[in-house]
Parts: structure tokens; C-alpha cells; sequence
């Protein structure tokens, strides 16, 4: 019979075994998302093709990810959580194979797009660390840790993609995605385990049918409307009213197919829920707020000759998305710590107020000044990145229904991708829009302050999201600790 410090012991080896086989599947997602942004006039010059073509390979994989990221979380929980994360590892790699070897563009989308079945890993991780870890602190911090990697890995993937695209071509980035899948399905497959808690449940066909029409629409919507921010079209107008009507009358369809279903893919009572659609709206809102500030707008001004510094490409990631990566890498685990402790909904109002002084910081200091620059966006790496980020992906496990704990996560995967592309419409559409003025600083200066504008609204939105009681320590929990 085995003593209980065995016990503990052997416990303990377990997790420490399932979060080296998560994290290698996070990395390798990460990277997969990521490291190919450095590397996309290379792609262009060797596929012969412009980058407005080599840019829609990564929108079509962003959005692959976000509608497979709708389900996948929900079949896991059916079928097996494990088997479906070892299924999305090995697609991830013949998609990398896919585009490893793609003779032209076409062939890029193609593996791109099976590249995107891995879109729900980091949600699918984490919902598989919490049926492993029952310890709110320990869950807590581990939780951090996994989520940090979906902000960037500490800032390397990009100068690991450049170098690998300048020195092999474009192609020995997607081999090096090849191995780094590879070596995460077989770390998964020895050292995780199974776990199906709706096994015997039926997979609701019907309802993935009606909310992947509505959610890719509603996004091919938003990609097409981005286009009008530069040049007004007819015909893109028309196309992106047209999907927008097709995504309303698909989620009809899907709410009316929900409500008779026997095995519902989500109880429409769950729909109306504070915990589900409380978190949903602050996810959109904060990433609609932030995402286009630092991946777009900040960069844009940071190497602009005039008015900006005129930071040459290299330079610029060494001194702002470095620093933005690193500290939210580094922060991540930090924020999962205190969550359980100080509260997920206290700790990611924090975070958002951080995030409104960030911001703050770069549109009344930071467009006028370089090191204030750096300062804003290097608090935006810790208070977003590595607190906010943390705490989104993080509530949508801890406030899932018990019944359905795949639900949430998926869904908000999905609102993670329709903020992004709602910012990138957004955005630049008011800097397009303030053009007009001749002025280009009080341009970007409206900018960013819409930006924290929305971000407002996301910790407005916050204010309603229920407290997560499972997931966090009680007060007689804090007192014996």
C-alpha cells in the first residue's frame, strides 16, 4: 500500500508531465501563429505574389482557427480531450508539410487553412490542466504559465522567424513547425491522459453547422470592411453587407436549432447567462481596444519618418514587441497566481485599468516622446499580455458550465479572433477617416484614444462578470495557508 507523501509525489509527476506536454503543444501553436509575420515579404518574394495575397494566408488561417476553435473544445469533451489535441498536433504538422512544399500561393493557403484545426489548443490545454490540477493556487499559477505563451514566446518567435527566413527562405520556418508538432503529439501521446466527460453524448451537427456559417461570415464581414478603410468599393461594400446578413441569419438558425436539439451542442439558457455572455462581450471589447495599438498602430508611428522616430523594422521589435512579449511571458504565471487568491474578476479589472493607463501613456506621452513610447507599451506587456490575456482565457474554463466544460472556451476563442478583426477594421478606419486633417500625430492621437475608449467599455463590461467560486480560494482557505 502506498504511503501518502507517494501519493504526493507521484501526483506531482503527473502534472509536472502533463505541463511539458502542454506547453510544447502551446509552443509549437504559438510559433505556427506567429513566427511567420517577420518572414511575409520573403514569402511574397519567393511565391512570386504580393503581400496583399501573402497577407490573406494569415487571415485565413486566423480564421480557421477561430471556427474550428468553435467545436473542437466541444467534441473533446466527447470523443477525448487528448485524442483530439493529439489529431490538431499531427493536422498542424501536415499543414506545415502542406506549405513547406507549396509550388505557389495556393498551395500556402491550403496548408495554412489545415493549419488552423490547431486554433483551439491553448482553451484545449487548459481545460485539460483543469480536470488534472483540483488546487485553485496551483491551477492558478500553472494556468499563467500556459496562457502567457499564447501572447509570444518571450519575444523569440519573431527574430527566430526573420533570422530563419533571411538566412533558409520562408520554407525552413514551416519545416521547423514540422518538427516542433512532431514533437508535441508524441510528448502528449506518452505523457498526458485521456479524459471524455460527455462520452455517450451526441456531437450536435446541425448547431456547429449554423454557428461556423455565422462566425466565418461575420469575420470574412469584418476582413472584407477592413479593405473600405483604405479604398472605397462597391462591390466590397456590397459583399461585406451580404455576409453580415448571412451571419445574422445563421445565428438565428443556430439559437432556433439550440433551443429543439436533444443533445444541444449549448442550452440556450446557458446563451443568457451573465457568466457567458458577460465574458464574451469583455474579451471582444478588450481585444477590438488593444489588439490593432500594438500589433499595428504603435509599430506604424515607432518607424514613420516623419512625425514618428523613423525606427528602422528590427530595431523597432528589439524595443517594443520584445519588451511587450517578455513581460507578459514573464508576468503571466504571476497573474494565474494571485487570480485564485485576489479574485479572476478583481485581478482582470486591474489589469484593465493598467491597460487604460497604458494606453493613456502612449497617446498623450509616447507619440511625442520614444522612451515614453517603450514605457507605455512595455506596462501594456504586463497589464494585457501577461494579466489580461491571462484572465480572459482563464475565466472562459473556471465559468464554463459543468456539464459543458468546452463550451465556453471555444466560444471565447472565437471572440478573441472577432476582437482582433474587429480592431483591425476599426482602427484603422478612424485613421483613415482623421486623414483628412493633414495633422498626422492628432491622427494616431484619435486613434489610440478610441482605443481607450473601447477598452473602457471592456471594463464596463466587466463589472458584470460573475465571480468564478470553484476556481478560487475561500477565506478559510487564505487563513490556514
Amino acid at each position: 500500500m502506498s504511503s501518502p507523501a507517494t501519493d504526493s509525489k507521484s501526483t506531482r509527476g503527473n502534472v509536472t508531465a502533463l505541463m511539458v506536454a502542454l506547453l510544447a503543444a502551446c509552443v509549437a501553436f504559438q510559433l505556427n501563429a506567429s513566427m511567420l509575420s517577420p518572414a511575409l515579404v520573403t514569402m511574397g518574394n519567393e511565391l512570386n505574389t504580393d503581400q496583399a495575397t501573402i497577407g490573406l494566408s494569415q487571415t485565413w488561417f486566423f480564421t480557421a482557427a477561430a471556427l474550428f476553435s468553435l467545436f473542437l473544445p466541444r467534441l473533446s469533451d466527447i470523443v477525448g480531450r487528448k485524442k483530439i489535441l493529439v489529431g490538431m498536433m499531427l493536422l498542424m504538422a501536415v499543414g506545415s508539410v502542406i506549405a513547406a512544399m507549396a509550388p505557389d500561393v495556393t498551395w500556402l493557403f491550403v496548408g495554412r487553412i489545415i493549419q488552423g484545426v490547431s486554433g483551439p489548443t491553448v482553451p484545449l490545454c487548459l481545460i485539460m490542466l483543469r480536470s488534472a490540477v483540483s488546487n485553485p493556487r496551483k491551477y492558478g499559477t500553472l494556468m499563467g504559465l500556459i496562457t502567457a505563451v499564447n501572447g509570444g514566446v518571450a519575444g523569440v518567435d519573431s527574430f527566430v522567424g526573420g533570422y530563419f527566413a533571411e538566412n533558409f527562405g520562408f520554407r525552413s520556418i514551416f519545416w521547423l513547425m514540422v518538427a516542433l508538432a512532431l514533437a508535441a503529439t508524441v510528448l502528449i501521446a506518452v505523457l498526458a491522459g485521456e479524459s471524455k466527460p460527455a462520452a455517450g453524448t451526441t456531437m450536435d451537427w446541425l448547431g456547429v453547422f449554423f454557428i461556423v456559417v455565422a462566425v466565418g461570415a461575420l469575420l470574412t464581414a469584418l476582413n472584407e470592411g477592413a479593405k473600405l478603410a483604405t479604398a472605397f468599393d462597391a462591390g466590397t461594400l456590397t459583399l461585406a453587407i451580404v455576409l453580415t446578413v448571412i451571419a445574422v441569419v445563421a445565428f438565428f438558425a443556430f439559437w432556433t436549432v439550440e433551443k429543439r436539439a436533444k443533445q444541444p451542442m449549448v442550452e440556450t439558457v446557458h446563451l443568457r447567462q451573465r457568466s457567458t455572455w458577460a465574458p464574451l462581450l469583455t474579451t471582444t471589447l478588450t481585444m477590438t481596444g488593444i489588439f490593432a495599438v500594438i500589433n499595428g498602430i504603435v509599430p506604424a508611428w515607432v518607424q514613420a519618418a516623419d512625425p514618428g522616430f523613423g525606427v528602422g523594422p528590427t530595431e523597432m521589435s528589439l524595443i517594443i514587441l520584445t519588451p511587450y512579449a517578455l513581460l507578459g511571458w514573464l508576468f503571466g504565471p504571476i497573474s494565474g497566481r494571485l487570480a485564485p487568491v485576489l479574485g479572476y474578476t478583481k485581478v482582470l479589472r486591474i489589469g484593465l485599468l493598467g491597460s487604460l493607463a497604458a494606453l493613456a501613456i502612449i497617446a498623450f506621452f509616447g507619440l511625442n516622446n520614444l522612451p515614453m513610447m517603450i514605457v507605455g507599451t512595455a506596462l501594456l506587456g504586463i497589464m494585457y499580455a501577461g494579466t489580461v490575456n491571462i484572465m480572459l482565457n482563464g475565466l472562459g474554463v473556471v465559468l464554463s458550465p459543468q456539464g459543458n466544460p468546452g463550451f465556453l472556451p471555444g466560444m471565447n476563442a472565437g471572440a478573441f479572433n472577432l476582437g482582433a478583426g474587429l480592431s483591425f477594421l476599426v482602427l484603422p478606419a478612424v485613421l483613415v477617416a482623421t486623414a483628412s486633417l493633414n495633422d498626422a500625430k492628432a491622427s494616431y492621437l484619435t486613434v489610440v484614444v478610441v482605443g481607450l475608449a473601447i477598452t473602457l467599455a471592456a471594463f464596463a463590461a466587466s463589472l458584470l462578470i460573475p465571480k468564478p467560486v470553484d476556481a478560487e480560494v475561500t477565506e478559510d482557505q487564505k487563513v490556514t495557508a
